[in-house]
């Protein structure tokens, strides 16, 4: 199970894009993760100022 990026919560800060371990995350709007490649250890949940990284 992946995370994924809440559009409604993300402020596009970059926080957990230059947090993640795996570099899964890509910039845009909204910002997304590539499922294959997360491995689910919490990173951008962590860092993130408004939890929009969530578990699916």
């Amino acid at each position: 199970m992946a995370y994924f990026i809440d559009p409604d919560r993300c402020i596009e800060c970059g926080a957990c894009m230059n947090d993640c371990p795996t570099d899964c995350i890509t910039a845009g709007s909204p910002y997304t993760i590539e499922p294959s490649r997360c491995i689910e250890c919490g990173a951008c949940f962590d860092i993130c100022p408004t939890d929009a990284p969530n578990p699916k």
